[in-house]
């Protein structure tokens, strides 16, 4: 159970990235539901990503000596946040190109 605490702490800031990202830019929002769905997936790549360069993150959630504490916690937040918010508008940037919106 250890191990999934991270990716979930990931998932959920991924989620709320996503729509706070679409609040701040309603250009590119895709709604509750595609905003967090999207928010969801980018988070949980976003905190790989930033966790397999800054050595922690997700990424760390297998090594055994892995802890949870408070420097981990925020660098899964930041990264889950940020990927989860960065994929929602590049979704977003690509729909409205395509000429997607309402």
């Amino acid at each position: 159970m250890d191990s999934l605490l991270p990716l979930i702490i990931s998932l959920i800031s991924g989620a709320a990235g996503g729509n706070i990202a679409g609040a701040l830019l309603p250009r590119f929002s895709l709604g509750t539901a595609l905003n967090s769905l999207t928010g969801i997936l980018g988070g949980g790549l976003g905190s790989t990503i930033i966790g397999s360069i800054l050595g922690g993150g997700a990424a760390a959630a297998t090594a055994p000596a892995a802890g949870l504490d408070i420097g981990s916690i925020l660098g899964q937040v930041a990264g889950g946040g940020v990927g989860g918010g960065a994929l929602m508008v590049i979704v977003g940037l690509i729909r409205s190109v395509l000429g997607g919106r309402r």
